[in-house]
């Protein structure tokens, strides 16, 4: 990859930009503008969900920037009550609605059902999957998948469907960085994404990427960005300061060394979510 703008081909050949910018606790008075400010600073790939309360803000962006909308990847994200049959493929056309298109290119399942919530969670995750598929056959997303799902939610999808996943969107930054979840993606042809790539602020304290800031005269967030894309990770960071939503663009004139590889890989204590698909609240 030697730009923001380049592809990575899912399993059915919709081409997904190796970066995109996420809108996740974006609130709605900023997610107009910050978008924009991605899209102006070469972002073509902007990440939403119902979740997040921003759709329509985001769809004004989108429309506002004059870019064709065929140059844009859009990803949106079914939410948790919403899963089922019928209420999948009226969520869907909500969703639509409110960015103001009548595709998204990416589709997501927010978070697999538990038992927490159902007793037949399996059930209730394949009945959504049928959602998806019919939605893909129908035109109205041009790629579906997952978001937050360990293997055996996977499994249970894989297991019964006829379109499989091409997409599994996870929590991934140093010290986070779901290696079976990764391994079993790959394995079955499932591109990954990384929500909160930067982690938490306690990322930017770490003795060990202070000191490779300096040696590469790149900013903490650079650095484990870099590190996401040298692991074959879409990441998609976040931010509403144009400033940082440039620099998180510029990735492609450096890379890391294997030292600094590993050092990144084996970082402990650098913040999760906290946010456990076993064990989810909403």
């Amino acid at each position: 990859m030697n730009h923001i703008q380049d592809r990575i081909p899912l399993a059915n050949g919709t081409a997904i930009p190796c970066v995109g910018f996420g809108t996740w606790k974006t609130p709605v008075s900023q997610a107009a503008a910050s978008v924009a400010a991605a899209l102006a600073a070469g972002y073509r790939h902007i990440d939403t969900a119902a979740a997040y309360h921003n759709e329509q803000a985001v769809g004004e962006a989108v429309a506002a920037s004059g870019i064709p909308r065929g140059a844009l990847f859009l990803t949106t994200k079914l939410w948790n009550p919403d899963q089922g049959y019928r209420s999948t493929l009226a969520a869907c056309d909500r969703s639509l609605l409110a960015l103001g298109t009548d595709y998204v290119d990416l589709y997501l399942i927010h978070w697999p059902h538990d038992p927490k919530y159902f007793d037949n969670w399996q059930e209730v995750n394949l009945e959504t999957w049928r959602a998806f598929e019919a939605l893909y056959q129908a035109g109205k997303v041009r790629a579906i998948g997952l978001s937050n799902f360990r293997p055996r939610h996977i499994e249970n999808i894989l297991r019964a469907c006829t379109v499989k996943p091409m997409v599994d969107q996870i929590e991934f930054h140093p010290g986070m960085t779901q290696q079976e979840t990764v391994a079993f993606c790959r394995a079955h042809g499932m591109a990954v994404e990384g929500w909160s790539p930067l982690g938490s602020g306690r990322i930017f304290q770490s003795p060990e990427i202070q000191a490779m800031s300096e040696k590469y005269g790149r900013s903490v967030a650079q650095l484990c960005l870099r590190w996401a894309l040298q692991h074959d990770v879409i990441p998609l960071p976040k931010s509403v300061t144009p400033a940082r939503i440039a620099e998180n663009a510029r990735l492609f004139d450096f890379s890391l060394d294997q030292t600094d590889m590993r050092t990144l890989d084996t970082l402990t204590g650098c913040g999760w979510s906290g946010l456990d698909p076993d064990h989810l609240v909403y």
